[in-house]
């Protein structure tokens, strides 16, 4: 298969993947509820083994590393404002606000949950961009950490009076601006070469932002006496080691397209 047909693949299979915390929610909401909170520390780990052994290393083979880890800090500054101005971002924190059933409305949780989705296939395209083992570590980071998000999106449109049908379809329709905004950053970085290093260190700070301050904080202890590991402690150390691992297989056994670097190093040249 070419990059661009690897690409159609696991963006879709990824949107249709992530749906499963909420079709879970609306079948066992029990079960839901138990599969978000075993989800959730594994997504942390998954997105930092990521964030630190492919994107920001692929960035640094691209691009100059000062240029990578600026583009890292003004990923997640871009994306701190865009949480605290827009609410457009709900991430994990549905379940542990009280407020969180009582604003925003149905249309801004649909929008905000639309602009999560097309971020998600920007950050994909910009794996893929590198290489196809990159972009599978990338998709397999951004569906682990859009599950348990799902199950919060469900139940919060659900609260609002959404009929189940119509939260099944409303949620089908936003997974596929994953999809349209990953094909469509492939096409312009295959024709117009996009600077690869500044989109893979903001696509690094984004997943660092979710990871480090949606989910990270909802694991730390509450209670004066807690045990050092306990399971979310051991689920994100898993995240850790198995999309590190994934990562590393996944650059032994997929055939590498050079199609992102061979760009870059163009425009230096040039």
């Amino acid at each position: 298969m070419s990059t661009l047909q690897y690409l159609i693949v696991f963006s879709v299979g990824g949107g249709l993947l992530s749906l499963v915390g909420g079709l879970l929610l609306l079948s066992k909401g029990t079960w839901a509820q138990k599969f978000g909170v075993y989800a959730t520390p594994f997504a942390a780990g998954a997105l930092l083994a990521a964030v630190f052994f492919d994107l920001l290393p692929e960035g640094i083979e691209v691009a100059p590393a000062d240029t990578v880890f600026t583009s890292a800090v003004l990923g997640i500054l871009v994306f701190f404002v865009m949480e605290r101005s827009l609410h457009f971002f709900h991430h994990h924190r549905h379940g542990h606000n009280p407020q969180a059933d009582k604003d925003p409305k149905r249309f801004l949780v649909i929008a905000g949950d639309t602009l999560h989705n097309a971020v998600d296939g920007v950050v994909i395209a910009a794996g893929f961009l590198v290489s196809v083992p990159t972009g599978i570590a990338t998709t397999l980071a951004v569906v682990s950490h859009e599950i348990p998000q799902e199950i919060g999106d469900f139940g919060l449109l659900l609260s609002k009076g959404m009929s189940r049908i119509k939260v099944v379809w409303v949620n089908m329709l936003t997974a596929l601006a994953t999809v349209v905004t990953a094909v469509t950053t492939y096409l312009v970085g295959s024709s117009e070469q996009l600077p690869l290093g500044i989109l893979l260190g903001v696509s690094a700070g984004f997943l660092l932002y979710i990871a480090m301050s949606d989910i990270i904080p909802t694991l730390l202890p509450h209670k004066t006496k807690q045990k050092i590991f306990d399971l979310s402690a051991l689920l994100l150390f898993a995240g850790v080691i198995v999309v590190a691992g994934a990562i590393t297989l996944a650059h032994d056994l997929v055939p590498h397209d050079d199609h992102g670097v061979e760009t870059v190093e163009e425009i230096h040249t040039e």
